[in-house]
């Protein structure tokens, strides 16, 4: 899909400097293109072998390597880079998953400010709501209550962001929003078993046991979770539209506002892979979150964003790139 819309100020970006950290990961690959396409100024995307954000003093090194020769800074952070993982990951590694969040975000948006960076984008997770918030989710819910406990680690990392946002702008009239994407799937997600989240985990379990010719795949929990998700192209979209149009420190949530449970998203998966083996529910497992829906109408209202894929175009797209990911990784491997 081709996003043809401009921003009204179409010269928005022609002199902007932006850093874009995880602008080599999932969603910060679309981020950078559309700056591309956008014809931003300059994009900088740093990488952890060069800079450990969870380490103030490479925060500091980063901004001053990327000033320009008067010694002012970027125009623009955003902040995608993320310890992130499905449930498994999450309770496996939940003191990792507080601290690299929290010492990234918290000191890239005290540095940003304090090196007069102009506007600082914070993205949030879905996971800083509370467990039972009233569906769908609004962004005023998201003090109502403890978030699911076996990914609360990592949303109450990300939702300091949003304290910090709010606070920063309060006493150091510092512009810098605090955006809340839903789960995001699509092409050049992780799809490995171990670290992924739920869509790429259900077709790699797909894809593999047609491979390997199981008669059964295995699922945690028994299905009945709804998860509401946000094609990547789509939440990329969204942030650099917040970026062009909104100034203020409300969250804001990005989702598409269609919500499936988890047993048809896997029926669904299990359909387009063409699997037609048992499917086998391991209610040992946890199911996670209830329910997952998001009320979308304020990133309307204030920067015109409005999700654009179908949820199985999304999917028909998903599978064929990790389909085709997958035989150029065996011919590699058998030359």
């Amino acid at each position: 899909m081709h996003y043809l819309r401009w921003p009204e100020n179409k010269t928005f970006w022609y002199d902007k400097r932006v850093i874009v950290t995880g602008g080599a990961g999932f969603l910060g690959s679309f981020v950078v293109e559309k700056l591309q396409m956008r014809g931003a100024a300059e994009i900088i995307v740093p990488r952890s072998r060069d800079y450990d954000l969870r380490q103030v003093e490479a925060i500091r090194q980063l901004l001053q390597d990327t000033s320009d020769i008067k010694g002012d800074p970027v125009d623009m952070v955003i902040h995608l880079a993320a310890n992130v993982g499905g449930i498994g990951a999450n309770r496996a590694h939940p003191a990792e998953f507080f601290y690299n969040n929290l010492m990234m975000g918290v000191q890239l948006l005290h540095e940003s400010w304090q090196a007069g960076v102009d506007k600082f984008v914070a993205i949030g997770t879905i996971c800083a709501y509370p467990k039972f918030a009233p569906i769908p989710f609004k962004e005023d819910a998201l003090w109502n209550g403890y978030p699911e406990e076996t990914n609360a680690p990592y949303g109450l990392a990300k939702k300091m962001m949003l304290v910090q946002s709010q606070t920063y702008r309060q006493q150091y009239g510092y512009n810098s929003i605090f955006l809340l994407p839903v789960n995001l799937y699509g092409p050049r997600d992780n799809f490995d078993l171990e670290t992924s989240h739920v869509i790429p985990g259900l077709i790699r379990k797909c894809l593999d046991a047609k491979v390997q010719r199981s008669s059964q795949i295995i699922a945690w929990g028994d299905g009945s979770p709804t998860r509401e998700f946000l094609y990547v192209e789509d939440a990329a979209e969204g942030i650099l539209l917040a970026a062009e149009r909104y100034s203020d420190s409300q969250p804001v949530n990005l989702g598409s506002s269609h919500e499936v449970s988890i047993k048809d998203l896997l029926e669904t998966i299990a359909c387009l892979t063409d699997f037609h083996g048992e499917i086998v529910w391991d209610t040992s497992k946890p199911n996670g979150q209830p329910r997952r829906k998001l009320d979308v109408s304020r990133a309307k209202q204030l920067f015109g964003f409005e999700a654009q894929m179908t949820f199985q175009e999304g999917l028909d797209q998903t599978i064929e790139w990790y389909q085709k990911s997958s035989e150029q990784s065996r011919v590699l491997q058998v030359a």
